[in-house]
């Protein structure tokens, strides 16, 4: 099994018995039905475990039907579900899912939510890429921000990719305690970096 998937299904089985419904549970991991999955996630009445659950199984397996509700859940507050999202997401092969993990990651309302958004724009390599964290991390260079775990994340990212459009807000990173060290190595990896 997965470990995301066994860590998915270990805390929503905990979710479905709180809300006494273990069978539903158990009948939304078992089936093979996508038709089944796809109806819980449009039928009003299921709770966000259940959506959660047959929204992830439908990403893994690449149907698009998914897509909408993934999205909501890689910008909900519960960080876990998030990264189950952002996991699915990856693996989906929606080319919508690059722009939208782009206008999460950039929004500033919603940035303390940011950081998986952040971690698939850098697993999914799309062109929205790089321009998204380079926008994130230039807001998060401001004193006293708050989200210096999504200013890391984005850090990491840019580093990851690589792209020399990125040099500029590394080399402001290094002014920042909390991000020096990181940006040194982002701006090690940046080919033709010395």
């Amino acid at each position: 099994m997965d470990e995301e998937l066994r860590v998915l299904t270990e805390r929503l089985r905990a979710e479905s018995a709180a809300s006494g419904a273990p069978a539903q549970y158990d009948r939304l991991l078992a089936t093979v039905d996508h038709d089944e999955l796809a109806a819980v996630l449009t039928e009003p009445g299921h709770p966000l475990w259940a959506r959660e659950l047959a929204a992830f199984r439908l990403g893994v397996a690449g149907d698009r039907r998914a897509f909408e509700s993934l999205v909501l859940l890689l910008n909900h507050r519960d960080p876990p579900r998030c990264a189950s999202a952002a996991h699915a997401l990856a693996r989906l092969g929606d080319p919508r899912t690059a722009r939208a993990a782009a206008a999460l990651a950039t929004n500033e309302l919603r940035v303390a939510y940011a950081l998986h958004p952040v971690r698939l724009l850098v697993e999914l390599r799309a062109p929205e890429a790089v321009p998204a964290l380079i926008t994130t991390l230039e807001r998060r260079l401001r004193p006293h921000d708050p989200y210096r775990r999504v200013a890391l994340a984005c850090v990491e990212g840019l580093g990851t990719l690589g792209d020399d459009r990125a040099r500029p807000v590394l080399n402001d990173a290094l002014a920042h305690p909390a991000l020096a060290e990181a940006a040194v190595r982002a701006l090690a990896r940046i080919p033709g970096q010395r």
